[in-house]
């Protein structure tokens, strides 16, 4: 602690653009426990084995997500809740169309209709999907830092990557231009990749780095 005092890292100096490599292994390291919690909820509901490869952790610019998550242009299902409590912000959860009607069409057993397109019952399973998947993911972060966590009713969008990740932009490009991306790649019988973005005020970012230890 005394060591980041003497660097300048106080609580009231943060900022997302002097984040050093102290401070992005710790955002790191909850993406990878996040995730791995995410995969545990996953096989519950799926009532199969899922594998999880370890996730690429990134802190983006706003403009840099779409490129990074398979251009702007691909069709999409995205899942966003806000997060409330001791922190607030959001998070979305991010699913090729092809992967979401493939995870909906195993916890309905074959139940679903054919192609990628979701009628109004699959788009709810999708949403309980994308529900416990980022409540599993805010679960672990909470029991990491000891801090009340709780998250909205999910709204569920199936459209362009862009336009998806214009809602959190316009929300939260206020307090900065950057989100905490992280990648995972869930495997069961088939490879599913996901994408976690999760975009916490700007204050939310002090007080989780201050909770884990490694902030004044």
């Amino acid at each position: 602690m005394a060591a980041l005092a003497k660097k300048g890292f106080l609580m009231a100096d943060f900022n997302l653009e002097n984040v050093d490599n102290m401070y992005f292994d710790v955002l790191k390291e909850i993406g990878n426990i996040g995730a791995g919690n995410a995969a545990s909820s996953l096989a519950q509901i799926l009532q199969t084995k899922v594998d999880m490869k370890v996730p690429r952790v990134e802190l983006l610019d706003f403009d840099q997500i779409g490129d990074a998550i398979g251009g702007e242009e691909q069709i999409m299902a995205g899942i966003y809740v806000l997060v409330q409590g001791d922190i607030t912000g959001s998070i979305m959860f991010l699913l090729e169309q092809h992967s979401a009607k493939s995870l909906v069409r195993k916890l309905m057993m074959g139940m679903a209709t054919e192609g990628d397109d979701m009628n109004e019952m699959e788009q709810s399973a999708l949403k309980e999907i994308g529900n416990i998947i980022t409540g599993a993911y805010l679960n672990s972060l909470s029991a990491l830092t000891n801090m009340t966590i709780t998250e909205s009713v999910p709204d569920l969008t199936i459209d362009m990557a862009g336009a998806i990740l214009s809602v959190p932009a316009i929300e939260f490009g206020m307090v900065g231009d950057k989100m905490l991306m992280i990648q995972t790649n869930f495997t069961d019988d088939e490879e599913i990749n996901g994408y976690f973005l999760l975009v916490p005020d700007l204050p939310s970012y002090s007080t989780l780095l201050k909770a884990l230890g490694v902030m004044q």
